[in-house]
């Protein structure tokens, strides 16, 4: 089948975009607001952009909580979502009233990160704290700008727990790290394995 997305004509119950572009990480996203108040949320648009220096992004689909918090601040951290914290992942995308914190919803602990005046997710395996670079809205094809609002940001800190490292890596099997697939499907990656790039 084809079908152009500007009719979206594609004759499917649902819409299969989001299916095609999987597995996709899921960015757990830490911020305070100016008046303290922690804020908690998951971005299944998310990804790492760059190594040197370490970057990452997160989109989000109109103006919420954490655009507002980063905007205010210019910091945010990065949780990173295991298997075993799926359900609570999955509690902190109800759609609370701001001020109120997901953290508390969810059953988790709110740690102040290092560097960044951010809170991350004290159960997590690993967290990343992050500076913004750059807030934007990505253009259509019209030149109109998108309804999310795109943002960038500098690994500044990580964080790992002890028990997720084996052998000087992170362990991969142990985290089972959880992705976003379409509809309302997730998978986790515990099957793992290694594969090693040809040399030419």
């Amino acid at each position: 089948m084809f079908y152009p997305t500007d009719t979206n004509a594609h004759g499917l119950p649902h819409d299969p975009f989001k299916a095609i572009v999987s597995p996709r990480p899921i960015g757990w996203i830490g911020t305070r607001a100016k008046d303290g108040s922690f804020n908690l949320a998951p971005y299944s648009f998310f990804n790492a952009i760059c190594d040197v220096p370490k970057m990452v992004m997160f989109s989000s689909s109109g103006w919420k909580d954490t655009v507002r918090n980063i905007e205010e601040t210019g910091v945010f951290t990065a949780s990173f979502v295991s298997r075993d914290l799926i359900d609570p992942m999955n509690r902190s995308s109800a759609p609370l009233p701001h001020g109120e914190s997901e953290f508390a919803a969810a059953g988790l602990t709110p740690v102040d990160g290092n560097l960044v005046e951010a809170p991350f997710v004290g159960e997590a395996y690993a967290a990343l704290e992050c500076r913004m670079t750059e807030m934007f809205r990505p253009k259509t094809l019209s030149g109109e700008p998108a309804e999310n609002h795109v943002v960038i940001g500098q690994v500044v800190g990580i964080h790992i727990r002890e028990e997720a490292l084996r052998d000087g890596r992170f362990d991969m099997a142990k985290a089972r790290p959880v992705g976003r697939l379409g509809y309302m499907d997730y998978a986790d990656a515990g099957d793992v394995f290694e594969l090693v790039r040809p040399k030419r």
